[in-house]
């Protein structure tokens, strides 16, 4: 197997969404007002060279994403808390072409979560078998997903994606999980926080895994020290999304890649894996 890191544009974030601050409502809030941006953070989709198939994680942004008009005017989040750069030749199809493949070429398109940073290339691809969570999907739908910052009015008109459940045995510190390939070598895992229906990828590489993490922190300090983003509705379960992270970590080596981290692409290229501190020992 082998994977590529593909960069479809940047983003630039609150300071707080990165990296949260309150509890409840007001997590949220000191967000939304944060006067502080962070620096452009690539947009990262993660091509798998598979023996059964190509598999693309995310689809990344779309550079429709700079018209007028395209994020809904009305809602506070689009307007105060998010800036983005992609232009056409950064957005998937043209990513795929220039590695030598063609968007047809993918079997399977695991969505972590569908924000329209991950989501927003899925018009490139209409030939793949897209999976998602069925808890991300009935959260993302509709006029109530719109209200919770998805945009499904711009999902492709084809769009049919594959609702998933996790109803595979556990997996090392995760209760459940998915498995995709028969081999047994790329398995999905529920990673609830962000958004309550976020999905990670385990690729079980010959010495280590890689762990595809999506939004499950926005770098990997971040998830070594358990701090929870600043947009997620619920802190206590991304907390122990990030708990089952650094378990993981210490029980294998585990290269974690988060699609915001801006080290992501060099761990990938030297396989490091990140160093999870032995759990606190219990006092009864």
């Amino acid at each position: 197997m082998h994977i590529h890191a593909i960069q479809t544009g940047t983003v630039a974030v609150k300071q707080r969404q990165r990296h949260g601050d309150g509890h409840g409502p007001t997590r949220a809030l000191k967000t939304m007002l944060d006067r502080r941006w962070t620096e452009p953070l690539p947009i990262l989709a993660w091509l798998i060279e598979h023996p059964e198939g190509l598999i693309l994680v995310d689809s990344g942004e779309t550079a429709r994403s700079a018209e007028r008009g395209y994020f809904p005017w009305w809602h506070p989040y689009f307007r105060l808390g998010v800036r983005e750069w992609v232009a056409p030749e950064q957005e998937i199809g043209p990513q795929l072409r220039r590695l030598g493949f063609s968007p047809r070429d993918v079997r399977w398109v695991v969505l972590t979560h569908l924000h329209t940073d991950h989501a927003g290339g899925l018009h490139h691809l209409d030939c793949s078998d897209i999976l998602v969570s069925r808890t991300e999907l009935a959260l993302a739908s509709g006029t109530r997903g719109k209200l919770r910052g998805y945009l499904p009015h711009r999902w492709p008109h084809a769009f049919q994606p594959i609702a998933i459940d996790f109803d595979g045995q556990g997996f090392g510190p995760f209760p459940a999980s998915r498995p995709l390939t028969k081999a047994g070598d790329v398995t999905l895992l529920p990673t609830p926080g962000h958004t309550a229906g976020h999905t990670s990828v385990a690729v079980q590489m010959t010495d280590r895994l890689v762990l595809l993490a999506g939004d499950a922190s926005y770098t990997q300090s971040l998830m070594l020290d358990g701090i929870a983003d600043g947009v997620t509705s619920d802190e206590a379960a991304a907390r122990r999304t990030l708990q089952r992270i650094q378990a993981l970590a210490r029980a294998e080596p585990t290269v974690y890649l988060p699609s915001h981290d801006p080290d992501s692409v060099r761990r990938l290229l030297t396989m490091e894996p990140a160093r999870s501190e032995p759990a606190p020992a219990l006092h009864r």
